[in-house]
């Protein structure tokens, strides 16, 4: 038996921001990744380390699933999400969807996944289903990962089923757009403001502009962090430059969101928002170079480095964020 939808599978650069797009786009509303992302209230920075933890865990973005119900909230979606213990009623809510003709966006792990090769246990991974046949299912991924991709049941059944840090109970949701839905554009305010206000007073430290001053301080101890450093400070610099956690690549989609918004709003606080994530964009680059050059050389002096740029970084966040939350 096989079941595949016609979609337009087109992968990006964030997981949960393709399978929006994937989700959306089969309803007729076709947003660009950054405005899905800014509309999403998707930005933010989480520094995480604890005693069980390999290695400190850098967050650029809002937790797992957030930016799903953010933008369902803002745009005014129906968001229908399921959950189960049980695998065989998780696999009924997905064949359901897809039967009703749409395609379903699930969390997982995407260690168990066939075709990617990093195999790094993440528990927050998102992508769109749109079919199956006996043996594989067909996703939609990250444009990095392939775009329409493939994986077997099997390994779709582990993915869903593993439990950790960030992970869901089989968690797959569906996304409705109601015929009288206004323009997405005409939210962009309150989801900026949302965002801003969020980052700028985190209820502890780890969290928005006082999180990432707080990885200035704790990132030139890295190398005293770990016994691999070789392996473990280039890995960080990676994620942070390729899939967003720590930084590059979400500052990279939020600039890039506000410079969408300049075109539709005349506002002073947006530009200068804009100039500062312009600004802050290219730091993180720099930020994850540096720590890649000091696991290769194992020369503290690069942290050092590093920890100086973030600290500038917590100060440019904050203004940027500071007259984003002026916008009316």
């Amino acid at each position: 038996m096989t079941t595949v939808l016609d979609i337009d599978a087109r992968g990006m650069r964030h997981c949960e921001t393709t399978a929006l797009g994937v989700l959306l786009r089969h309803q007729g509303l076709d947003l660009s990744e950054p405005m899905l992302f800014g509309l999403g209230s998707g930005l933010s920075f989480l520094y995480w380390d604890s005693r069980t933890m390999d290695f400190p865990f850098l967050g650029g973005r809002v937790k797992p699933f957030e930016l799903t119900r953010n933008l369902a909230a803002v745009l005014g979606l129906e968001l229908v999400v399921r959950e189960t213990t049980s695998p065989r009623r998780a696999w009924e809510n997905v064949v359901s969807s897809l039967a009703a003709g749409h395609p379903v966006g699930l969390q997982l792990d995407s260690y168990h996944l066939d075709y990617f090769t990093s195999k790094v246990h993440f528990g927050g991974h998102v992508v769109a289903l749109y079919g199956y046949d006996d043996h594989n299912a067909y996703l939609v991924d990250t444009d990095q990962q392939g775009g329409a991709v493939s994986t077997s049941l099997t390994s779709l059944a582990r993915a869903r089923a593993a439990r950790g840090p960030m992970s869901a109970r089989h968690r797959s949701f569906t996304l409705t757009v109601p015929e009288d839905l206004p323009s997405p554009y005409s939210r962009i305010v309150p989801a900026i403001t949302s965002c801003a206000q969020a980052f700028l007073d985190p209820p502890i430290a780890n969290l928005g502009h006082r999180g990432i001053e707080k990885a200035g301080k704790l990132v030139r101890t890295w190398l005293r962090r770990t016994d691999t450093p070789q392996r473990d400070l280039p890995r960080a610099a990676l994620l942070m430059e390729k899939a967003g956690t720590g930084g590059a690549l979400f500052r990279n989609l939020y600039r890039d969101f506000l410079a969408e918004c300049a075109h539709l709003l005349d506002s002073s606080h947006l530009r200068t928002g804009l100039g500062l994530y312009t600004e802050a964009a290219v730091l993180w680059t720099e930020v994850a170079a540096l720590i890649e050059q000091a696991g290769v050389s194992g020369s503290a002096q690069y942290l050092d480095q590093a920890g100086a740029v973030l600290c500038d970084l917590a100060r440019i966040e904050r203004e940027a964020m500071q007259a984003l939350s002026r916008l009316s």
